[in-house]
């Protein structure tokens, strides 16, 4: 049984019997927005900025969510309270709501707010040796398409890149743009380190990360970063890669096709950074509130439907 609980539209629901309409357009057609949010002893890393990141998401596609930021954010640590977690993952998803077959979005009369709670566990050992990544065939949607700052419910293009490391053996695909400058990894964003120095794609092609932000805090004043577009053999030819996500969080790249990153080993820098971020989200945070909590919403352990 999947640990926690689950938030649906006023209500908490253990995670069997938590249920959204068949004509939610956010399961018809993808139409809305989420986040992924990391809570470590008993505190919730960078929540404020989620939150923030979440309503601008909304408000580039033209959703306007149910709640407010404040009852939005107070929703998050009653979520992670009635859970019984201490550390945890957190999806919450802004979804058009319940509409009729057809795309228009008019026909969703009132958008709908999940917030899932759960665990999260992407590469296990790997954080410490090391992943293989592949480059995907399929490209990054340009930002003309689709804004790659939008956290949309529409993962079919990194999903694909993802299917297609599973078919090689490899444990991330490492993704281009159109004009073939690296974007990011299937979830993640990517560092390249080179000498002492950092680099990073600019956000026009990939998601302005909540952890990529972190770890450029953490660079100042120790290593000199550089955010600038590069190409494949640029990465190819690097010391070091590692990728950044609230999922994933810190992990180092050892191989990209076969090919061997600097030594073939995690290297000092992405070590020593990797350390420090996980130092960082162990002690800081939004405190989740003990005692049983507030707000209107209740817990239905019962009900089946929500």
């Amino acid at each position: 049984m999947q640990p926690g609980i689950v938030y649906v539209d006023g209500k908490w629901y253990p995670p069997e019997r938590a249920k959204v309409s068949v004509f939610d357009h956010g399961l018809l057609y993808g139409d809305g927005v989420f986040e992924g949010i990391r809570f470590y002893n008993g505190r919730v890393f960078k929540l404020d900025r989620h939150v923030d990141r979440m309503f601008e998401s909304a408000r580039m596609i033209g959703l306007t969510p149910s709640v407010t930021k404040e009852e939005f954010r107070d929703i998050i640590l009653q979520t992670c309270q009635k859970s019984g977690l201490t550390d945890g993952y957190l999806r919450p998803l802004f979804t058009r709501g319940e509409g009729d077959l057809g795309l228009d979005p008019r026909k969703a009369k009132r958008t709908s707010l999940v917030v899932i709670c759960s665990t999260i566990s992407l590469y296990g050992d790997k954080h410490r040796t090391g992943l293989s990544a592949i480059v995907a065939s399929v490209r990054r949607p340009p930002r003309i398409c689709l804004n790659p700052n939008v956290k949309s419910l529409n993962y079919l293009n990194n999903i694909l890149a993802k299917m297609e490391a599973n078919e090689k053996g490899a444990d991330e695909a490492l993704m281009l743009d159109l004009e073939g400058n690296v974007a990011e990894m299937s979830a993640d964003n990517i560092f390249v380190v080179k000498g002492h120095t950092v680099y990073t794609p600019q956000t026009s092609n990939c998601l302005v990360g909540i952890t990529r932000e972190t770890i450029l805090e953490l660079c100042e004043g120790r290593y000199p970063v550089r955010t600038e577009m590069f190409k494949l053999d640029f990465v190819l030819q690097a010391d070091e890669v590692f990728l950044t996500g609230t999922g994933g969080e810190v992990a180092p790249v050892t191989s990209i096709e076969g090919h061997p990153i600097g030594s073939g080993k995690p290297g000092p820098v992405t070590q020593e950074l990797q350390q420090r971020y996980f130092d960082l989200v162990r002690s800081t945070g939004t405190p989740i509130p003990t005692g049983s909590g507030s707000g209107s919403a209740t817990t239905d352990a019962a009900s089946s439907t929500a």
